[in-house]
């Protein structure tokens, strides 16, 4: 693994020393679970609507909490063991937090440069984060192109999870290589969901996901349903309204025909994990950029609706698992 040489605090003034330990601290609060980083996302987002990455990133976090939350459900445990169990959380958890310990101080330091009225990006580097990064801030606060932005911090986030995560030799072997893993990615099991009020699904399935291209376009595709004009007031409403508990039944709720509870509060499911980012290489001075992955246009396989779709693949997991069940019987 690489490790990023530590930058020199020397030559900064008293004020972005202060302003450096501050965000810190408070990045360090608010990444210690899913519900604190999907709240902590959320709340940024209404005081700075223009960074909509940041209503892009709670939508997801709030998945990221469901299917945490779906390991220690009715279901799962059923099919998979305990010290698996353990494993997929970890890397959910490991994921959300790196992203959660890089984005959030940029968000930062962008709140602090409009109270200051002036660019304050050239700090990001004291939090390791790209230099690819601390060039699309600037050119955001020349230019104020939002959609930009946004796909610049999700091709960061991607890249950043790359080695710690994908390519990491536990979670490669013990994770993405099990038929738990395989499975779901090859029947398109998994899928993020932008739930309303109404009890409307929206969102897209996931598979490929060990291809960061793949990774990028869905973070796009997500992005472009997210803040359609038509359907981004229910999604507001939806997150406004709802707390996040980590559990399904945060959007089962507003189902016509409401189900029973299958999945527990986050909180009362998982203790608190202490994590240590080992410090690698600046992405981007290690890799090419891809055109692709810069382009703004999005195509979409299946239709933003997925909610019969959504219904049909649960109760299929469940006919399935119950079926597993019999034959071991």
């Amino acid at each position: 693994m690489f490790f990023m040489k530590k930058e020199s605090l020397n030559h900064l003034n008293i004020e972005e020393l202060e302003l450096i330990q501050k965000i810190k601290q408070l990045t360090t609060k608010y990444n210690a679970d899913n519900i604190s980083r999907t709240n902590a996302y959320f709340h940024y987002y209404r005081r700075h609507p223009e960074i909509i990455w940041s209503f892009l990133a709670s939508m997801v976090s709030r998945n990221a909490g469901w299917n945490m939350c779906d390991l220690e459900g009715k279901w799962f445990p059923q099919i998979i063991n305990k010290k698996l169990r353990k494993k997929l959380f970890l890397t959910y958890e490991r994921a959300n937090w790196l992203i959660f310990q890089d984005a959030y101080p940029q968000l930062l330091l962008y709140q602090y440069s409009t109270k200051k009225n002036r660019p304050m990006f050239h700090l990001l580097r004291y939090f390791h984060v790209s230099s690819f990064m601390e060039k699309e801030w600037n050119v955001f606060w020349e230019h104020r192109q939002i959609k930009r932005l946004m796909i610049s911090l999700i091709i960061n986030e991607q890249n950043m999870i790359e080695n710690p995560v994908i390519h990491h030799p536990v979670y490669k072997k013990k994770v993405f290589q099990t038929p738990h893993f395989i499975l779901q990615d090859w029947f398109h099991y998994s899928s993020v969901l932008f739930p309303t009020c109404e009890g409307v699904l929206y969102g897209a399935s996931v598979n490929g996901f060990k291809s960061i291209t793949k990774r990028i376009d869905l973070g796009k595709r997500l992005a472009d349903i997210l803040f359609d004009q038509e359907l981004y007031p229910s999604f507001y409403h939806f997150a406004k309204k709802t707390v996040h508990t980590g559990s399904r039944y945060d959007y089962e709720y507003y189902f016509k025909k409401r189900p029973r509870r299958t999945t527990p509060f986050l909180r009362c499911t998982y203790p608190i994990i202490k994590h240590r980012r080992h410090y690698q290489e600046d992405w981007s001075k290690k890799k090419r950029l891809k055109r692709k992955w810069l382009r703004e246009e999005v195509k979409h396989i299946n239709p933003f609706d997925i909610t019969e779709w959504y219904l049909d693949k649960q109760a299929h997991i469940q006919q399935v698992i119950t079926l597993i069940n019999i034959v071991k019987d």
